[in-house]
């Protein structure tokens, strides 16, 4: 078995994590580092992470998330936010390639006018499904590097947003994804794997 198999196996959504153990912020910024190669519609990077540490800012989310325990034993309880707006950022990250000659004035131009108008003439509710579609994709990631680095986590859509937004002072153009718990598991409360589809169960060929 590949190294990337263990992880992608032995990964778990944890439902009980082993109390008071702090998680370095080396560690953190190692797993966030590698989540920033995280594909996203026009590498717009639409994620956003509010890691939660501090005990008196984790008891907020452990409120807003209906008083789950794992979000208090957890080493740390991580929010990931989609950016609603991300399209916006598309001339700044596209300067890099300008700069460099990788695109002409001309081509530069013509993306951030063609990424702008592709998420303009959508509207509301596709930049809402953008921002929550590309967060889950970094999200994703963010738990394998997680499980690569030694850590346990567990996603989490049990949190009143309303709640979450103001506890953590999220800017309304930003949409609460999920929230993830991270720490060590307590794998005596690990429960058995459950079910999983075979193939031929979730997956057809040219049409449904």
């Amino acid at each position: 078995m590949s190294d990337f198999m263990s992880i992608v196996k032995e990964r778990r959504s944890a439902n009980a994590f082993i109390p008071n153990i702090e998680i370095p912020n080396e560690d953190l910024n190692d797993i966030l580092n590698t989540v920033k190669f995280a594909p996203s519609a026009f590498n717009l990077q639409h994620a956003h992470y509010i890691i939660v540490k501090d005990p008196a800012v984790k008891e907020e989310v452990y409120q807003a998330a209906s008083k789950q325990y794992k979000v208090q034993s957890a080493s740390a309880a991580i929010l990931v936010l989609g950016n609603l707006n991300a399209y916006q950022d598309v001339a700044r990250l596209n300067e890099g390639f300008l700069q460099l000659g990788v695109l002409s004035k001309q081509e530069y131009d013509m993306t951030v006018d063609n990424v702008t108008s592709f998420y303009e003439e959508r509207g509301a509710a596709f930049k809402r499904d953008e921002a929550i579609r590309n967060a889950s994709l970094s999200a994703q990631l963010f738990m394998l590097a997680a499980k690569e680095k030694g850590w346990d986590t567990c996603p989490m859509i049990g949190f009143d947003p309303d709640k979450m937004r103001e506890a953590l002072n999220i800017p309304d153009d930003y949409v609460p994804v999920l929230l993830i718990a991270i720490g060590k598991e307590l794998t005596e409360k690990r429960r058995p794997r459950g079910y999983r589809k075979p193939v031929g169960e979730f997956v057809s060929f040219d049409r449904f």
